[in-house]
């Protein structure tokens, strides 16, 4: 009777569950190829134009360059003016204003380098030329935290209430899997208790933080496979099939716990290293608009 009880509901949880099509892994295998295919185009016309004087920047094409260059840095500020103008919402949702704002601090810095061809032969177009290359560089940085404090591209952002809560989901959506080896779920809600754990020391802190997510994936990889061992001793004695017993809808749910328990410990610190990268930023930022001001002030006086 006991035994009725378990596997009940780990079949009925997962009947009618599919695992994702082979067609979607295979459109992000061709995305990825064909970003790398345009990576390698890039790389090799900025070799061209760098080693074969194609065009001078002076020039109509090389003027154009970097006019269309230019302006799209300059949309940068549309997107920061979106955010804060209350007039604005109607022009568009934040995630498509977000994504132009990807693309354009993209597009604009290679248009710029092209530009120059990969030369500096003043010091104003110098001064420019690093700035953009600074700013570039920080907008990759912005985005790789910004991800971490904001859902998805809309620009909302995630608040700790939300990220608990998906931590609250996960362990629900576990209870089949606790059911079977008890153990798994002291073993999971002590890593949440030591990741959340406070901690005086700075050093032990960033250790934690640096650390927190590789110690979380070894702990998953070790209950996936105890799951897994439970999960297989019930089908033998069943007669059932591992897929009606769940076992990767129950992998994909303990990495989701892990996941959201790293997250939940992590949140804080993300926010506050987001914002020390916007007060780096902005100056940043300033400094390429003046610097290239003064470059196309310089080009058209001299």
């Amino acid at each position: 009777m006991a035994q009725s009880s378990v596997i009940g509901p780990v079949t009925g949880s997962t009947r009618g569950w599919t695992a994702r099509p082979g067609a979607d892994r295979l459109l992000r295998a061709v995305w990825r190829a064909a970003l790398a295919m345009l990576v390698l185009m890039v790389l090799f016309l900025a070799w061209l134009v760098a080693v074969g004087e194609l065009y001078d920047p002076g020039s109509d094409f090389g003027y154009n360059l970097g006019l269309a260059g230019g302006l799209l840095m300059l949309s940068l500020l549309a997107y920061p003016l979106r955010k804060r103008v209350r007039g604005l919402e109607r022009l568009g949702r934040m995630e498509h204003w977000f994504r132009f704002h990807m693309v354009a601090g993209i597009g604009g810095p290679i248009l710029v380098l092209f530009h120059s061809t990969f030369r500096t032969g003043s010091m104003n177009g110098t001064v420019a030329l690093y700035a953009m290359i600074l700013v570039a560089c920080s907008g990759v940085v912005g985005r790789f935290l910004y991800r971490h404090v904001h859902k998805g591209l809309s620009g909302r952002h995630q608040t700790l209430s939300e990220v608990q809560a998906q931590l609250r989901k996960s362990t629900e959506s576990l209870r089949v899997v606790f059911m079977i080896r008890p153990d798994l779920e002291a073993r999971l809600h002590a890593f949440e208790a030591e990741a959340t754990r406070p901690i005086g020391s700075v050093v032990m802190r960033a250790w934690r933080f640096a650390t927190l997510r590789a110690r979380s994936r070894v702990l998953g990889r070790q209950i996936r496979r105890d799951a897994k061992s439970a999960l297989m001793q019930i089908e033998r004695r069943s007669k059932s099939t591992r897929r009606q017993l769940g076992y990767r809808r129950a992998a994909r749910q303990i990495d989701a716990f892990l996941d959201a328990a790293v997250d939940v410990a992590h949140l804080a610190i993300w926010e506050r290293l987001f914002s020390l990268w916007h007060v780096v930023h902005v100056p940043f930022l300033y400094l390429l608009v003046v610097s290239a001001v003064a470059h196309v002030v310089a080009v058209h006086m001299y």
